[in-house]
């Protein structure tokens, strides 16, 4: 099973609260755009396009008072509805509303039947373990979904990175055990935080979206992984519109090209297509409506060399 789970779909990357003139480097030219400072865009066909590798995609919604940006749970809703057999959606919350967030997260369960959570803290200027979010995961909990923490690092300047380190969801994976957490990118640049975050708590998992275009930070963020002993808890993802399920695992295989010809130690081939092929949807518990789920263990895999 190989279950993509960072995904979007914009028609307008100013819904994510990405202005396009301040793009960075990072946000390398991808299935929905170029590095000229244009307007990137993410269709459900371009999506659709770059999930063909993988048997399941996550969808991820999207909310922000503070940016006043939003993929409306409702797009997103009715996308995946049109294609239930392939993606998955997740339905963005702000909690610094936490009435309306409660309405929101009940009716994208019941009546939207979004299957978890997108919240990015430094988005939406709270801090994690904030009281006014505490409920939104005691809910979503209680309703087993699963919530997707961004660092929002590739957000615009008005997000608030001290709200974006991992360890400061330490307190909130010590008071919901029950909760299913992914922390996105791996905390990118805080990979260390993460690591030890997957460590400790056994609902904690992280996504390798967004980190394979750099493949040095890749391959230590990978090999710190490996030698802590939590390559487990990895998650594929590919952080589409950036880059392309393809791509990241291209970028994957040949992460130990990097130490040919020196004497670094290389990460176990078998441990990144343990990444890849993870079935994240039965780690993360979430129900598939009896959809049939289509399996290809055969896949074509590049060699090292």
């Amino acid at each position: 099973m190989i279950v993509d789970c960072f995904t979007h779909i914009w028609e307008s990357s100013a819904e994510i609260g990405i202005d396009p003139l301040v793009r960075r480097g990072w946000q390398r030219s991808g299935p929905g755009g170029a590095d000229d400072g244009a307007q990137m865009v993410a269709t459900t066909q371009q999506h659709l396009e770059a999930c063909g590798p993988v048997d399941r995609a996550i969808v991820l919604g999207f909310k922000s008072y503070c940016l006043e940006a939003e993929i409306t749970n409702d797009a997103v809703a009715t996308y995946v509805q049109e294609h239930p057999r392939k993606l998955i959606g997740f339905a963005g919350i702000d909690p610094t509303r936490p009435k309306e967030a409660l309405l929101e997260l009940r009716r994208a369960r019941e009546e939207l039947n979004m299957r978890g959570v997108s919240i990015a803290p430094p988005a939406q200027n709270f801090h994690p373990s904030h009281s006014t979010a505490q409920r939104i995961y005691e809910v979503a909990a209680e309703m087993g979904m699963p919530i997707l923490f961004h660092p929002g690092i590739g957000f615009a300047p008005a997000t608030r990175l001290e709200y974006a380190r991992p360890m400061l969801l330490d307190e909130v994976a010590r008071e919901h055990p029950e909760l299913k957490i992914i922390i996105a990118h791996l905390g990118y640049p805080w990979v260390e935080e993460t690591i030890v975050m997957l460590g400790k708590h056994p609902g904690v998992y992280s996504d390798i979206s967004w980190l394979l275009h750099q493949p040095w930070q890749a391959y230590q963020a990978l090999l710190s992984a490996y030698q802590y002993g939590v390559m487990d808890k990895l998650l594929f993802g590919s952080g589409f519109p950036f880059t392309s399920a393809a791509q990241t695992m291209e970028a994957l295989y040949s992460i130990n090209h990097l130490c040919h010809g020196t004497n670094l130690p290389t990460i176990p081939r078998e441990q990144l297509r343990g990444i890849v092929e993870r079935d994240a949807l039965e780690l993360l518990s979430i129900p598939t409506d009896g959809h049939p789920l289509r399996r290809e263990s055969d896949r074509a895999i590049p060699d090292d060399d």
